[in-house]
């Protein structure tokens, strides 16, 4: 009776956990290929703006790091002694026909610090921190059947910040 009891418990608890981790719709890594340009861009969220020159690279990236040790950096000694500023990140991809009348997500496990985000020229919101996931809706600004799609962040941080840019996995999600 003890045994039985225990198996049934154990069983009970592995499925819950499988159903409480379970999600209903397909996430996709979001992370190669993407574009990065260190400094101001005008207009930098434009799907027509040209940034064949910019970096190419994969996620996750911290622009931060790169830059030169320096003691008179704005940050401090006590914030890594490393710049800060504004980095730009773009991404092109497509999405197929049969992804329309789906829900569609981009999530950011973090982005570092102050982060703006923008589909196809369309803002989408500002995320003020950055060890923290968040997501967006892509659903009604996506062009579906093969033309391009841009996103675009910017990521911008200030004088005492350590980290900058796109830290942490992005990835797109779709429901339905």
């Amino acid at each position: 009776m003890k045994r039985t009891f225990t198996i049934t418990f154990l069983l009970l608890v592995v499925s819950s956990i499988s159903f409480a981790n379970s999600r209903p719709g397909k996430r996709v890594l979001f992370t190669q290929d993407w574009r990065f340009h260190l400094g101001e861009v005008a207009n930098g969220q434009d799907t027509g703006l040209d940034d064949a020159q910019w970096r190419q690279l994969d996620l996750p990236h911290d622009w931060s790091i790169e830059g030169e040790f320096s003691e008179n950096a704005p940050s401090g000694t006590g914030g890594g002694a490393l710049p800060g500023g504004m980095g730009w990140y773009r991404k092109t991809f497509t999405v197929p026909m049969t992804s329309k009348g789906k829900l569609v997500f981009v999530e950011f496990d973090g982005v570092y610090r102050n982060s703006e985000v923008w589909i196809n020229g369309e803002y989408l919101g500002k995320r003020p921190y950055g060890y923290i996931s968040f997501a967006y809706e892509l659903t009604p600004h996506l062009i579906y059947g093969g033309g391009p799609n841009v996103i675009a962040v910017k990521s911008t941080t200030h004088n005492n910040q350590i980290r900058a840019g796109i830290q942490a996995r992005v990835s797109i999600e779709m429901f339905g």
